[in-house]
């Protein structure tokens, strides 16, 4: 491990502490502090009652498959309209307008419709997913594949490249940097959206959790579900970096 690499991760486990520590002091110094925030030890033995007995599971493995199923639809078809958009400047002026308005509504606002369309279950939960998934993807894709070079683009003409060899390899290629930034940013909003669906209509999944404590007033379990969410959170986004390393190897090798 380098010096600089050391340093980092200590400088992260301190500020960890820190704010373990004016966690703790908060939580003691508050009139209801057990309710209102619960002290690090108290959420620590929730965490690990509810791990050791077996209750957070079937929750943890529900969002994740949501999430999992709304992040693959949601990237597919965001992939596929950022290149179709691309691809056809008629059919990105007449379609834009309507893909933008349909990412302003809130996706919060659409659950109890999609609870009414798809019925409760896993189902609504993926669409809002996907929904929400969509955008990011899209723009990236329709940004990345429009940084190509005009000098690059015009040698594939004079070689006589057709539109797919071009897109294939020339553009896709180039802009596949802003493609898998966006794929991140679909990643950390596909876990939210698979919690946010789950506070509509769902009776399982880490949301649900959430909801559940809630009602009960159990605010330490409720912070242990949070911890739960900030976990699978980083492991997806991490499982994606690892993706988006091996993605562009080749690349780097050749540079």
């Amino acid at each position: 491990m380098t010096r600089t690499a050391f340093a980092v991760r200590a400088g992260s486990l301190l500020l960890l502490a820190g704010v373990l520590l004016a966690w703790q002091v908060t939580a003691s110094l508050l009139p209801h502090g057990a309710l209102v925030l619960p002290p690090p030890p108290a959420v620590a033995a929730a965490l690990w009652k509810g791990l050791s007995s077996g209750y957070f599971w079937p929750h943890l493995w529900a969002t994740t498959l949501e999430m999992l199923a709304g992040l693959a639809a949601g990237c597919v078809l965001g992939f596929g309209t950022g290149v179709a958009l691309s691809e056809h400047a008629l059919l990105r002026r007449v379609l834009m307008p309507y893909v933008v308005a349909s990412q302003v509504i809130p996706k919060l606002a659409l659950a109890p419709l999609f609870v009414l369309w798809f019925g409760f279950g896993m189902a609504p939960t993926v669409v809002i997913t996907a929904l929400i998934c969509f955008f990011p993807l899209m723009e990236n894709t329709l940004t990345g594949l429009a940084q190509v070079p005009a000098e690059r683009l015009e040698l594939f003409r004079m070689l006589g490249a057709t539109r797919r060899q071009t897109l294939w390899r020339l553009k896709l290629p180039t802009g596949l940097p802003a493609i898998l930034a966006g794929l991140r940013v679909a990643v950390v909003l596909a876990l939210v959206g698979a919690v946010v669906g789950e506070f509509i209509g769902a009776s399982r999944g880490l949301g649900a959790l959430v909801i559940a404590a809630q009602g009960t007033m159990d605010t330490a379990l409720m912070f242990a579900v949070l911890v739960l969410i900030a976990a699978l959170g980083l492991l997806t986004y991490q499982a994606t970096l690892m993706l988006e390393r091996w993605l562009l190897l080749p690349f780097t090798r050749t540079s």
